[in-house]
């Protein structure tokens, strides 16, 4: 190999260095000298861990510098195999074609050429010095492709999550379970390098360095600085270290070269705000914040008892009232907060109703809420689910209690399923253990549409009080699942996921049930607390003012009558 000088040093350097390799890559494709954000991508690619993610704004060429890389891995030791997994096969096949025309084109990978009696196609090839073996030196397949059976020294996954494969929550399972391959794939000592750019915080790379992986993060501005905290320790140091030493200002392009101020406001005008966040700052908040409309902290959590509730509640999610005992899986940022302010003053609910979200089919649950209102505010007293049968005389026979516990009178069923055979069943459970009338309801809509049209307009008003310990059952009640699908079945995670998209959700139960009894409370909910408590305390007043009028004392010329004002007709 023939040294080179590698910009910004005096020294001459090897080729066996792969930013010096990728300085050859670049001069043979036409190319400038590579940048520093794209020399600092090198240096991780090649001196990083074992189990690596890159994410870097689109458009510093992650994709080539990663392919060059892999031509440079077959330089130093042609016995490697690379195995190249895209979204689509011919994603995967072109990251494999352009390291194909690069050993054939460059004259310091040319002896890497492939004899006649060896594999060579653009879906999977030999080099040359390579010895006999089932595995080709590089071989591409699709995500979606034959992944068993290979065997891989290094696996580069190249933007592996597209909208087209995470759209649903479904679809992200299938996705985080087929890149559990890779593991099966991976030779002793072998190495993945994931590439990407997350598509929201459920992305499959935010989940990754829960299973050993490091990521690094290059976002095309170098960021305010109340923003660092959503990068955590995931920035790219280079970067780190010119905001801290204030060689760079926030805000400012990190990769002038590639792309300047003018370019990237010109990006962020065509992206969108939202767009420009994901796609150049790798910041997946703002996505998502657009996404899921739903958060805990507009909720107010407190300890419910089952008789009656606070006149008035206050909301304000201040850090005084934020509640650190209580597990919260919601979306990073959000939290459970107690009220700012409660009454006193507790009055008895104005109504009580049981909705049952009966199980459709597969694992789904048969679904509860207790729900109470009170001065235009609905109280979540108590909610969850039965995974055993619906129609098991178990499940029936704890419903019926759940309304005695509760004194609850009346009950919603969904009829969707069975045609309305599920409430026909229950209907001798309530006469047997607590008389209920029951009501069907039918939705014929968008299901996701329906619930979110109901609770976001509740939430955002804050007319939402939750049982604090209905909330700690909620997250102990699926701690026996699978610890992939265990999350799936809680209402706090099925609240703050939901998405306008068509099976945003693989079990969407429990929320089902507290949309029914929502949508039955709007009705309620015009009537604001303030008005409640003058109209209560106008009838106290009347009570007191005709227990007064009636005991009176008698005199001769009879009863004392008095004439009451208009103000009293109440």
């Amino acid at each position: 190999m023939t040294p080179t000088l590698l910009p910004g040093s005096d020294r001459q350097t090897d080729p066996s260095d792969f930013r010096v390799f990728l300085q050859l890559v670049w001069q043979h494709l036409g190319l400038p000298n590579p940048t520093p954000v794209q020399y600092d991508i090198a240096d991780y690619l090649q001196n990083g861990p074992r189990r690596l993610v890159i994410e870097a704004f689109r458009g510093v060429g992650k994709s080539y510098i990663t392919s060059a890389f892999t031509a440079h891995q077959l330089l130093l030791d042609p016995q490697l195999k690379i195995l190249v997994v895209s979204a689509s096969k011919i994603r995967a096949d072109d990251f494999s074609t352009f390291v194909q025309r690069l050993i054939l084109e460059m004259r310091i990978l040319q002896h890497l050429s492939p004899s006649a009696e060896q594999r060579n196609s653009k879906i999977s090839f030999d080099v040359g010095p390579a010895k006999a073996s089932h595995s080709p030196s590089v071989k591409s397949v699709g995500i979606t492709g034959q992944l068993a059976g290979s065997r891989a020294d290094l696996v580069v996954a190249d933007d592996i999550e597209v909208p087209n494969n995470s759209a649903t929550q479904f679809m992200r399972d299938k996705l985080s379970e087929s890149v559990k391959e890779f593991d099966a794939i991976l030779k002793p000592e072998g190495r993945v390098v994931f590439l990407g750019t997350p598509q929201t915080e459920q992305s499959l790379y935010e989940l990754l360095p829960e299973r050993g992986y490091e990521t690094r993060i290059w976002p095309a501005l170098f960021p305010q600085h109340h923003d660092l905290q959503k990068y955590a320790n995931r920035l790219s140091p280079l970067i780190s270290a010119r905001l801290s030493s204030k060689k760079a200002t926030p805000g400012d392009p990190t990769d002038p070269l590639r792309f300047d101020e003018t370019d990237l406001e010109e990006r962020r005008l065509s992206y969108g705000r939202a767009g420009f966040s994901l796609q150049f700052m790798l910041d997946t908040s703002l996505s998502d914040a657009d996404r899921f409309p739903l958060k805990l902290q507009d909720l107010l959590v407190l300890n419910l008892i089952s008789d009656s509730g606070p006149e008035r509640l206050v909301w304000s999610p201040t850090p005084q009232n934020l509640i650190q005992d209580l597990p919260c899986v919601g979306l990073r940022g959000d939290s459970y907060h107690e009220p700012y302010e409660t009454s006193p003053n507790f009055s008895e609910y104005q109504g009580a109703l049981l909705t049952i979200d009966p199980a459709g089919r597969g694992k789904d649950e048969t679904a509860y809420t207790v729900t109470k209102f009170l001065n235009g505010t609905v109280f979540l007293l108590d909610f969850g689910g039965f995974l055993e049968t619906g129609y098991s005389p178990k499940t029936l026979t704890t419903l019926a209690e759940l309304a005695q516990a509760y004194d609850v009178n009346h009950a919603l069923v969904e009829a969707n399923y069975g045609d309305g055979m599920f409430t026909e069943l229950l209907k001798p459970y309530f006469a047997k253990i607590h008389p209920v009338t029951t009501e069907e309801i039918k939705h014929f809509t968008n299901k996701e549409k329906r619930i979110i049209d109901t609770l976001e307009p509740v939430l955002n008003q804050h007319k939402l009080a939750v049982s604090k310990k209905a909330l700690l059952k909620d997250f102990h009640s699926s701690k026996n699942l699978p610890p992939e699908s265990a999350l799936h079945y809680q209402l706090a995670y099925q609240l703050t996921r939901v998405t306008h998209q068509k099976g945003a959700l693989p079990h969407d139960d429990r929320l089902d049930a507290l949309a029914i009894a929502t949508a039955y409370w709007t009705q309620h909910l015009a009537l604001s607390a303030e008005q409640a408590i003058q109209r209560r305390n106008d009838r106290l007043l009347k009570d007191d003012l005709d227990r007064f009028s009636k005991n009176l004392p008698v005199n001769r010329f009879g009863p004392r009558k008095i004439k009451k004002l208009a103000w009293m007709q109440v």
